[in-house]
């Protein structure tokens, strides 16, 4: 077999008793990499080590992947106004949050032969997060259910939250300077 050693170097063809007792006198173990090869290529390594580094890495790029979720808002076609504010502002949320919204409408018996009405909440609750959200999935009738699916879109969240962080700003300069004219004349009255 092809032996490599501990820091790479090629230590050249070797019968498997030898390169196991090199391993063994290193303290370390011998692992083959490329079974497949002509000859086999085995390495002389810690095992545990890199088994342990290689978890490491693997934790290190899960934390880096973003996992989407999907939340679910379901609408009726009868739906009242104060309902259908409160439920939007739910579906504002979540695509705040970075999740993915799917909205469904549910429809019941002769309400299904009104489909525009479904449509119809659905560009509207489109309409009410265009400033989060694009539409990825348009509504579509699927059995006794139309589906919309909103994602979030990012350069439309970075622009909003800059503008909210730049509305804090100015409300707390604000909160300074009336501070500041509030102590003035409470100054000047004591003295």
């Amino acid at each position: 077999m092809l032996l490599v050693g501990p820091e790479g170097e090629k230590m050249g063809v070797r019968p498997t008793p030898q390169a196991l007792g090199l391993a063994r006198d290193l303290g370390l173990d011998l692992v083959e990499v490329a079974s497949k090869a002509n000859p086999p290529v085995c390495r002389i390594m810690d095992y545990g080590k890199w088994k342990y580094e290689q978890s490491q890495r693997d934790k290190e790029s899960r934390k880096k992947s973003t996992n989407i979720t999907v939340k679910e808002m379901k609408y009726r076609p009868k739906i009242g106004q104060g309902d259908f504010d409160t439920k939007t502002k739910k579906v504002d949320k979540f695509l705040s949050e970075g999740s993915k919204v799917k909205v469904t409408i549910m429809f019941r018996g002769r309400e299904m032969q009104h489909p525009e009405l479904g449509r119809r909440i659905l560009d509207d609750v489109a309409e009410r997060v265009d400033h989060l959200a694009n539409v990825e999935f348009g509504p579509n009738l699927e059995g006794r259910n139309m589906v919309m699916v909103l994602g979030p879109d990012k350069k439309k969240l970075a622009a909003l939250k800059k503008k909210q962080e730049e509305e804090a700003a100015a409300e707390a300069a604000l909160s300074e300077s009336d501070a500041d004219t509030t102590d003035a004349p409470e100054a000047s009255e004591e003295e």
